[in-house]
Protein backbone atom coordinates (compact mmCIF):
# COMPACT_ATOMS: atom_id res chain seq x y z
CA UNK A 1 0.00 0.00 0.00
CA UNK A 2 2.80 2.61 0.87
CA UNK A 3 4.65 1.77 -2.02
CA UNK A 4 1.29 2.26 -4.07
CA UNK A 5 1.26 5.63 -2.76
CA UNK A 6 4.47 6.67 -3.29
CA UNK A 7 4.57 5.39 -6.76
CA UNK A 8 1.89 8.26 -7.65
CA UNK A 9 4.47 10.73 -6.71
CA UNK A 10 7.62 9.41 -8.07
CA UNK A 11 9.44 6.56 -9.99
CA UNK A 12 10.79 3.76 -8.06
CA UNK A 13 13.22 1.43 -7.90
CA UNK A 14 12.54 -1.67 -4.86
CA UNK A 15 14.83 -3.43 -3.24
CA UNK A 16 14.09 -5.48 -0.65
CA UNK A 17 17.75 -6.20 2.02
CA UNK A 18 17.72 -10.39 2.53
CA UNK A 19 20.48 -10.24 5.78
CA UNK A 20 22.41 -7.93 8.18
CA UNK A 21 24.62 -5.96 6.07
CA UNK A 22 22.64 -5.83 2.72
CA UNK A 23 21.36 -2.19 3.23
CA UNK A 24 24.96 -1.02 3.21
CA UNK A 25 25.63 -2.68 -0.31
CA UNK A 26 21.94 -1.35 -1.20
CA UNK A 27 22.99 2.71 -0.06
CA UNK A 28 26.87 2.60 -2.09
CA UNK A 29 24.77 1.39 -5.16
CA UNK A 30 22.44 3.84 -5.03
CA UNK A 31 25.21 6.49 -4.63
CA UNK A 32 27.16 4.81 -7.11
CA UNK A 33 24.04 4.28 -10.09
CA UNK A 34 23.50 8.11 -9.53
CA UNK A 35 19.93 7.63 -7.55
CA UNK A 36 18.07 11.05 -6.33
CA UNK A 37 16.64 10.17 -3.46
CA UNK A 38 16.87 6.60 -1.35
CA UNK A 39 13.77 5.87 0.46
CA UNK A 40 13.79 3.76 3.64
CA UNK A 41 11.01 1.92 5.02
CA UNK A 42 12.81 -0.08 7.57
CA UNK A 43 13.76 0.51 11.40
CA UNK A 44 16.98 2.55 12.65
CA UNK A 45 19.42 -0.09 12.25
CA UNK A 46 18.41 -0.25 8.78
CA UNK A 47 18.63 3.52 8.08
CA UNK A 48 22.18 3.31 9.97
CA UNK A 49 23.16 1.05 7.21
CA UNK A 50 22.26 2.67 4.15
CA UNK A 51 23.55 5.99 5.97
CA UNK A 52 26.73 4.03 5.93
CA UNK A 53 26.39 2.72 2.32
CA UNK A 54 26.05 6.26 0.91
CA UNK A 55 29.04 7.47 3.07
CA UNK A 56 31.17 4.77 1.92
CA UNK A 57 33.58 6.64 -0.21
CA UNK A 58 33.68 9.29 2.67
CA UNK A 59 31.53 12.42 2.81
CA UNK A 60 31.83 14.44 -0.49
CA UNK A 61 32.84 18.37 -0.90
CA UNK A 62 29.15 19.14 -2.75
CA UNK A 63 26.22 16.88 -0.26
CA UNK A 64 24.29 16.85 -3.66
CA UNK A 65 26.76 14.70 -5.05
CA UNK A 66 24.96 12.05 -3.50
CA UNK A 67 21.60 10.54 -3.12
CA UNK A 68 19.24 12.45 -0.79
CA UNK A 69 17.61 10.13 2.20
CA UNK A 70 14.04 10.20 3.53
CA UNK A 71 13.62 7.57 6.13
CA UNK A 72 9.78 6.19 6.77
CA UNK A 73 9.26 4.36 10.14
CA UNK A 74 8.99 1.04 9.73
CA UNK A 75 10.96 -0.72 13.16
CA UNK A 76 9.99 -1.35 16.55
CA UNK A 77 11.32 2.68 17.48
CA UNK A 78 12.17 4.59 14.21
CA UNK A 79 13.98 7.32 16.94
CA UNK A 80 15.67 8.82 13.23
CA UNK A 81 12.47 9.20 11.16
CA UNK A 82 10.79 10.70 14.58
CA UNK A 83 13.32 12.83 15.37
CA UNK A 84 12.86 14.47 11.74
CA UNK A 85 9.56 14.89 12.67
CA UNK A 86 7.51 12.13 10.79
CA UNK A 87 4.88 10.79 12.41
CA UNK A 88 5.79 6.94 14.04
CA UNK A 89 2.47 6.12 11.67
CA UNK A 90 4.03 4.72 8.43
CA UNK A 91 0.65 5.61 6.38
CA UNK A 92 0.93 9.21 7.79
CA UNK A 93 4.72 9.80 7.27
CA UNK A 94 4.19 8.49 3.52
CA UNK A 95 1.62 11.22 3.08
CA UNK A 96 3.73 13.82 5.00
CA UNK A 97 6.78 12.48 2.79
CA UNK A 98 5.08 13.74 -0.17
CA UNK A 99 3.57 16.88 1.35
CA UNK A 100 7.59 17.68 1.49
CA UNK A 101 8.89 16.50 -1.63
CA UNK A 102 6.62 18.50 -3.09
CA UNK A 103 7.40 21.70 -1.15
CA UNK A 104 11.07 20.67 -1.72
CA UNK A 105 11.44 20.73 1.79
CA UNK A 106 15.39 19.27 2.18
CA UNK A 107 17.80 19.78 5.34
CA UNK A 108 21.74 19.25 5.42
CA UNK A 109 22.56 16.71 9.28
CA UNK A 110 25.34 16.75 10.56
CA UNK A 111 26.33 12.60 11.86
CA UNK A 112 28.69 11.05 14.23
CA UNK A 113 31.34 8.62 13.27
CA UNK A 114 32.10 6.05 15.45
CA UNK A 115 35.76 4.82 14.57
CA UNK A 116 35.00 4.25 10.89
CA UNK A 117 31.03 3.50 10.72
CA UNK A 118 28.87 6.39 11.03
CA UNK A 119 25.93 6.95 13.31
CA UNK A 120 22.58 9.21 12.84
CA UNK A 121 21.29 10.01 16.48
CA UNK A 122 23.40 7.54 19.67
CA UNK A 123 26.00 5.80 20.34
CA UNK A 124 26.57 3.54 23.59
CA UNK A 125 29.66 1.47 25.15
CA UNK A 126 28.56 -0.47 27.78
CA UNK A 127 25.13 -1.02 29.73
CA UNK A 128 23.01 0.49 27.29
CA UNK A 129 24.55 -1.25 24.70
CA UNK A 130 24.32 -4.62 27.21
CA UNK A 131 20.80 -4.16 27.23
CA UNK A 132 20.45 -4.20 23.74
CA UNK A 133 22.55 -6.82 23.21
CA UNK A 134 20.39 -8.62 25.80
CA UNK A 135 16.97 -7.40 23.32
CA UNK A 136 18.41 -8.25 20.32
CA UNK A 137 18.77 -12.03 21.82
CA UNK A 138 15.10 -11.79 23.18
CA UNK A 139 13.94 -11.07 19.92
CA UNK A 140 15.96 -13.54 18.08
CA UNK A 141 14.38 -16.25 20.50
CA UNK A 142 10.98 -14.67 19.59
CA UNK A 143 10.16 -11.92 21.67
CA UNK A 144 8.45 -9.10 20.07
CA UNK A 145 10.29 -5.88 20.59
CA UNK A 146 8.43 -3.69 22.85
CA UNK A 147 9.20 -0.70 25.73
CA UNK A 148 9.08 -3.35 28.17
CA UNK A 149 11.33 -5.77 26.86
CA UNK A 150 13.76 -2.90 26.93
CA UNK A 151 13.14 -1.90 30.17
CA UNK A 152 13.23 -5.63 31.28
CA UNK A 153 16.49 -5.98 29.40
CA UNK A 154 18.01 -2.93 31.18
CA UNK A 155 16.87 -3.53 34.71
CA UNK A 156 18.44 -7.34 34.02
CA UNK A 157 21.77 -6.13 32.71
CA UNK A 158 22.26 -3.37 35.22
CA UNK A 159 21.86 -5.87 38.62
CA UNK A 160 23.71 -9.27 37.05
CA UNK A 161 25.64 -7.84 33.98
CA UNK A 162 29.08 -6.83 33.57
CA UNK A 163 29.29 -4.09 31.79
CA UNK A 164 28.03 -1.84 34.63
CA UNK A 165 31.64 -2.89 36.58
CA UNK A 166 33.40 -2.12 33.77
CA UNK A 167 35.03 1.65 33.86
CA UNK A 168 35.11 3.95 31.16
CA UNK A 169 37.98 6.78 30.71
CA UNK A 170 35.96 10.03 28.87
CA UNK A 171 38.10 12.06 27.21
CA UNK A 172 36.41 15.01 25.80
CA UNK A 173 37.91 18.65 24.32
CA UNK A 174 40.88 19.84 26.17
CA UNK A 175 39.81 18.67 29.62
CA UNK A 176 41.08 15.99 31.89
CA UNK A 177 40.32 12.82 31.61
CA UNK A 178 37.81 10.98 34.04
CA UNK A 179 36.43 7.45 34.49
CA UNK A 180 32.90 6.57 34.37
CA UNK A 181 30.09 4.04 34.41
CA UNK A 182 27.84 4.85 31.65
CA UNK A 183 28.67 7.42 28.73
CA UNK A 184 25.74 7.92 26.28
CA UNK A 185 26.37 10.20 23.18
CA UNK A 186 23.89 11.75 21.31
CA UNK A 187 23.67 13.17 17.63
CA UNK A 188 20.64 14.46 18.47
CA UNK A 189 17.66 14.67 20.79
CA UNK A 190 15.68 12.36 22.33
CA UNK A 191 18.28 9.71 22.99
CA UNK A 192 15.31 7.36 22.26
CA UNK A 193 11.45 6.52 22.70
CA UNK A 194 9.49 4.44 25.40
CA UNK A 195 6.34 4.38 23.50
CA UNK A 196 5.56 7.82 22.84
CA UNK A 197 7.74 8.98 25.53
CA UNK A 198 10.84 10.70 24.31
CA UNK A 199 14.20 9.79 26.64
CA UNK A 200 15.72 13.54 27.03
CA UNK A 201 19.27 12.34 28.33
CA UNK A 202 20.78 15.15 26.07
CA UNK A 203 18.20 17.83 25.27
CA UNK A 204 20.41 20.26 23.61
CA UNK A 205 22.09 17.85 21.35
CA UNK A 206 21.38 18.77 17.79
CA UNK A 207 21.80 17.68 14.26
CA UNK A 208 23.11 21.48 14.10
CA UNK A 209 26.02 21.02 16.43
CA UNK A 210 28.60 18.28 17.33
CA UNK A 211 28.29 15.56 20.04
CA UNK A 212 26.91 15.81 23.41
CA UNK A 213 27.30 13.09 26.12
CA UNK A 214 24.93 11.81 29.29
CA UNK A 215 28.04 10.09 31.52
CA UNK A 216 27.63 8.79 34.71
CA UNK A 217 30.68 8.66 36.79
CA UNK A 218 28.90 6.58 39.78
CA UNK A 219 25.61 3.54 38.87
CA UNK A 220 23.69 3.50 42.19
CA UNK A 221 20.11 2.26 42.05
CA UNK A 222 17.97 5.31 43.30
CA UNK A 223 20.16 8.07 41.77
CA UNK A 224 20.18 6.50 38.74
CA UNK A 225 16.76 5.83 38.53
CA UNK A 226 16.11 9.84 39.68
CA UNK A 227 18.11 10.63 36.97
CA UNK A 228 16.27 8.48 34.16
CA UNK A 229 12.89 9.67 35.50
CA UNK A 230 14.42 13.43 34.65
CA UNK A 231 14.58 12.59 31.39
CA UNK A 232 11.31 11.43 30.95
CA UNK A 233 9.24 14.11 31.76
CA UNK A 234 6.85 16.22 29.94
CA UNK A 235 8.33 19.68 30.54
CA UNK A 236 12.03 18.57 30.19
CA UNK A 237 14.86 20.76 31.95
CA UNK A 238 18.86 19.60 31.82
CA UNK A 239 18.50 16.41 33.69
CA UNK A 240 21.27 16.87 36.61
CA UNK A 241 22.94 14.99 39.71
CA UNK A 242 25.76 14.66 41.45
CA UNK A 243 27.32 11.65 40.10
CA UNK A 244 25.80 13.58 36.15
CA UNK A 245 28.67 15.11 33.20
CA UNK A 246 27.07 16.53 30.66
CA UNK A 247 29.09 17.17 27.58
CA UNK A 248 27.70 19.26 24.75
CA UNK A 249 28.62 20.04 21.42
CA UNK A 250 32.01 18.27 21.26
CA UNK A 251 34.05 17.51 18.07
CA UNK A 252 35.77 14.24 19.41
CA UNK A 253 34.99 11.70 22.28
CA UNK A 254 36.89 9.05 23.39
CA UNK A 255 35.92 6.49 25.56
CA UNK A 256 38.21 3.44 26.45
CA UNK A 257 37.66 0.42 28.88
CA UNK A 258 40.14 -1.65 30.67
CA UNK A 259 38.23 -4.41 28.67
CA UNK A 260 35.92 -5.08 25.65
CA UNK A 261 32.47 -3.96 26.29
CA UNK A 262 29.61 -4.44 24.28
CA UNK A 263 29.17 -1.32 21.79
CA UNK A 264 25.81 -0.01 19.78
CA UNK A 265 25.21 2.15 17.69
CA UNK A 266 21.35 3.57 16.80
CA UNK A 267 20.45 1.17 19.06
CA UNK A 268 21.97 -2.28 17.11
CA UNK A 269 24.16 -3.80 18.66
CA UNK A 270 27.68 -3.89 16.62
CA UNK A 271 30.14 -5.90 18.93
CA UNK A 272 32.27 -5.18 22.18
CA UNK A 273 34.96 -2.78 21.97
CA UNK A 274 37.46 -1.69 23.99
CA UNK A 275 38.14 1.62 22.51
CA UNK A 276 36.10 4.17 20.55
CA UNK A 277 36.77 7.49 19.13
CA UNK A 278 33.81 9.02 18.14
CA UNK A 279 33.92 12.43 16.44
CA UNK A 280 31.20 14.99 15.17
CA UNK A 281 31.29 15.13 11.28
CA UNK A 282 29.18 18.28 10.04
CA UNK A 283 26.87 18.89 7.05
CA UNK A 284 27.55 15.26 6.25
CA UNK A 285 23.93 14.20 4.79
CA UNK A 286 20.96 15.68 2.96
CA UNK A 287 17.55 14.28 3.94
CA UNK A 288 13.70 15.27 3.24
CA UNK A 289 12.54 17.11 6.30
Amino acid sequence: MLTSALGRGLKLDEAVTESRGHAIALGARARSDGYDVVLVLGGDGTVNEVVNGLLADGVPQDPRDIPMLAAMPGGSTNVFARSLGYSPDAVEATSELLERLDAGQERLLGLGRADDRYFTFNAGLGLDADAVRRVEERRAAGSRASAALYIRAAVRQFYVGRARRVPVTVRAGGAEPFEAHLALVCNTRPWTYLNDRPLLVCPDASYDTGLDAFVLTELRSVPTLRLLGQTLRREPEPPHGRHLVALHDEAVIALEAEQPLPFQLDGDYVGDVERVVLRAVPDALRVIA
